[in-house]
């Protein structure tokens, strides 16, 4: 009797099995890298090679954010700090504190701390922090209330909905321009932010796009 299906029909069990466990690899990888509290999850909070507390630094010795993020204003990224903005202090302040001791290798060697970044968008997404500060938005809307942490964490979603929420109601996040980096700033008495955030965006002309074309370029 002749055989109904090709010779090559044999191996193709075996050709399924393992197509599905290559796809099955991709996308464990995919959502092990993409899928993890790096990206997603509010509260990820990395160990990092020194331990540096925002609540000293900013809201006990009154350290204004731009003298480490010093590229915030005038650039899409903001920069995490380098060793030499650290010795600037630590040359002289506690320089003989054990858990300074990455920050003395590195200037030593000339290696940089290698700081494990908390904020980072996904490649596909723009984003440009200068936009944002210089037109009244701070810190603390997208980063919480740093000038607080003993150790700095995720403290919002920074999802897609959560950015067109703002790009739709800026005035949820507008406040003067001098008060940017005060991270402790509130509304005066008898107003409301929303009072405030509707003027500025009237005085300011702020009209953010909602499109795609604004942070998948």
């Amino acid at each position: 009797m002749a055989n109904i299906f090709p010779r090559w029909s044999n191996l193709l069990p075996l050709k399924l099995v393992v197509c599905a466990a290559a796809l099955g690899a991709v996308l464990t990888a995919g959502c092990w890298y993409y899928f993890t509290p790096k990206y997603t999850k509010v509260g990820y909070m990395p160990v990092q090679p020194v331990p540096f507390s925002h609540d000293i630094h900013v809201s006990q010795l009154g350290l204004d954010c731009r003298y480490c993020h010093s590229f915030v204003e005038v650039a899409a990224k903001s920069n995490i700090p380098n060793t030499q903005t650290c010795m600037n202090c630590h040359t002289h302040v506690q320089k003989e504190n054990p858990k300074l001791q990455a920050v003395h290798k590195s200037w030593e060697t000339g290696n940089p701390v290698e700081w494990v970044q908390i904020h980072k968008t996904p490649d596909y997404v723009y984003f440009d922090h200068s936009v944002h500060v210089n037109r009244g938005v701070s810190c603390k809307s997208c980063h919480g209330p740093v000038n607080n942490m003993a150790v700095v964490y995720h403290n919002q979603p920074m999802s897609m909905a959560w950015c067109l929420e703002c790009h739709r109601h800026p005035e949820n996040h507008l406040r003067p321009l001098n008060e940017v980096f005060n991270l402790d700033w509130v509304p005066p008495t008898g107003k409301t932010q929303k009072e405030i955030g509707l003027q500025l965006k009237k005085e300011w002309n702020v009209n953010p796009p909602d499109n795609c074309a604004a942070c998948h370029r």
